[in-house]
């Protein structure tokens, strides 16, 4: 059976004017912006409106920023009655999918992000962390290397299991340094520094991680009304008890995004839609599965060309 996936983008997404069309033209769309700046108690949507890009970039505004442009453009979509059969996200857009999936309303979600944002910039001081993309090595062989180098003392590990032959590692810039180095010696393609301003998906997110915990608590989980496809294990679940926990876990824990598209096929689906800033997501699932239907909502023409093909009805 024919079944869709809403999948939603991570951090580095993000960019000026994102969403603000769709904000225009949608109500729906617009009270999730005026929402998230209430509950943020500053004006997210004017620092997504007008930039500059080094204030938007900065964590504790990308995440927020992020999971309301998401979250605005799948209310716009859902106008036209688009449903999706499953929902997942890569990293922080796993906290959209969880929105989009029924487990936790807008505010709460972007009020999380927020603070998850503040805690992992804090969490490593700026300039001791590093990230970097390693291309054309299997997972296999990037983390025999990665446990090598933590072994002997400085921390590396895989963060991000994007598709076949792209793996992006994360920890301390001396492990991540001698882990590329090695990458290389072994085959890989190439090794790509990422700009980013943290070691994210390492384990020196711990403390991040058990600072956020205390967050979570203050925050009510509803069970899914449409399951979500995790980060940290790659499996689907509607109950709400187990979310907290792999939020927390997510943080210092690789984003499984091959796995977990590998999953959403097994499950049946053969539409994926990215929902958001960009067409990362698109370009990953295409590597994965080149047979799948990968459709992408990120503006007013795109909600409506989205809307059209899921539904077949006619857009407003």
């Amino acid at each position: 059976m024919n079944k869709i996936a809403f999948v939603f983008p991570g951090q580095g997404s993000q960019k000026v004017g994102m969403g603000q069309d769709v904000a225009a033209e949608y109500k729906e769309a617009k009270a999730v912006y005026k929402a998230a700046d209430a509950k943020l108690g500053y004006a997210i949507t004017e620092v997504i409106e007008k930039g500059p890009m080094e204030l938007l970039t900065k964590s504790e505004n990308a995440q927020p920023a992020l999971v309301s442009t998401s979250v605005a453009i799948l209310k716009a979509l859902e106008t036209y009655g688009v449903k999706a059969d499953f929902v997942a996200g890569h990293s922080l857009g796993e906290y959209s999918a969880l929105v989009a999936g029924g487990f936790l309303s807008a505010e709460d979600a972007i009020y999380l992000v927020h603070r998850r944002g503040k805690l992992m910039e804090a969490a490593v001081p700026n300039g001791q962390g590093a990230m970097a993309a390693v291309l054309g090595l299997d997972r296999e062989a990037l983390s025999a290397i990665t446990e090598a180098v933590t072994a002997e003392g400085d921390d590396v590990q895989l963060a991000n299991l994007n598709c076949p032959g792209q793996i992006v590692i994360s920890g301390t810039i001396a492990g991540v340094e001698k882990a590329g180095e090695q990458a290389k010696v072994a085959g890989a393609k190439r090794v790509l520094p990422l700009a980013v301003s943290g070691p994210f998906h390492s384990k020196l997110m711990v403390p991040a991680a058990e600072q956020f915990q205390s967050e979570l608590d203050k925050v009510a989980f509803q069970d899914g009304a449409i399951p979500v496809v995790n980060n940290v294990d790659a499996q689907p679940t509607t109950d709400k008890n187990v979310i907290p926990e792999k939020l927390v876990q997510q943080i210092y824990s690789p984003v499984l995004w091959e796995d977990i598209v590998m999953n959403l096929i097994a499950q049946g689906v053969d539409t994926f839609v990215e929902i958001g800033s960009g067409k990362v997501l698109s370009g990953l699932i295409k590597k994965i599965n080149r047979d799948v239907t990968i459709l992408a909502a990120g503006d007013v023409s795109s909600v409506k060309e989205v809307a059209a093909q899921l539904k077949g009805a006619p857009t407003k």
